[in-house]
């Protein structure tokens, strides 16, 4: 594949197969287990190509409903500081904001809890923005990204699955994934799972009898796709 993206503001020109080159990537999600369950094979791959990670992390994600009778927020810290090692994660902030609520946190005060932890930033990477799954916080999390991003004018990689994954899965465990067509991906990367499906064990909390997430990486075989957006001139998501 050799379709190449045109430079914008954010100074990328890039293959459509490979990742943009950033030394340093400021990764905003929702939960612990976000940066692995979904995001690990492209973060592995960035960590190869030399780039710094930055995990933003707005809560313990203490209100799933599996891993139950524990104290989750602590396990769950546990488990993302566990793995964040695998993957190569240099440094992550985990905040405290109840989980499955982030959607009534001001997108200003999430800004600001951004600002007063990150420095310079190359390339933000968040979840669709329309949160892969359609979870508020999901959404609230990305939201947060693409307003720090337009702030500083930063570019965006949005992790995406494509319509056929979302399809199927919502077929098979009627979930509301939200999947994009092929002309709204701009990259389309070979990856090696093989970090992710680590880092994934170290979240045994919410992995162990998971069966959506373990459909979804045999569904995506080897391919992840993305999104890059310059906020500049495209915006925030609604």
């Amino acid at each position: 594949m050799v379709d190449r993206l045109g430079a914008g503001r954010c100074g990328f020109d890039v293959l459509r197969s490979r990742l943009p080159r950033a030394e340093r990537v400021l990764v905003v999600c929702a939960h612990p287990d976000d940066e692995s369950f979904g995001l690990g094979a492209v973060l592995s791959t960035l960590v190869d190509g030399g780039s710094e990670i930055e995990v933003m992390c707005f809560t313990h994600g203490e209100a799933s409903s599996l891993g139950g009778g524990t104290d989750l927020a602590a396990i769950r810290a546990q488990e993302l500081d566990a793995a964040s090692q695998v993957l190569g994660i240099s440094r992550t902030h985990l905040l405290d904001y109840p989980d499955g609520s982030l959607a009534a946190v001001p997108i200003d005060r999430l800004v600001d809890d951004i600002t007063r932890r990150t420095s310079r930033v190359d390339v933000v990477v968040v979840f669709d923005r329309d949160g892969i799954t359609g979870h508020p916080d999901h959404q609230q999390a990305t939201r947060a990204g693409f307003a720090w991003a337009r702030s500083t004018g930063v570019g965006i990689l949005e992790w995406v699955i494509s319509a056929d994954v979302a399809t199927a899965l919502n077929s098979e465990f009627a979930t509301a994934f939200v999947g994009r067509p092929s002309n709204e991906v701009d990259f389309e990367i070979v990856v090696d799972r093989g970090d992710q499906i680590e880092a994934i064990g170290c979240h045994a909390s919410q992995s162990s009898d998971n069966p959506v997430l373990w459909r979804r990486l045999a569904l995506q075989g080897d391919w992840e796709y993305l999104r890059f957006t310059d906020p500049v001139s495209d915006g925030s998501p609604g």
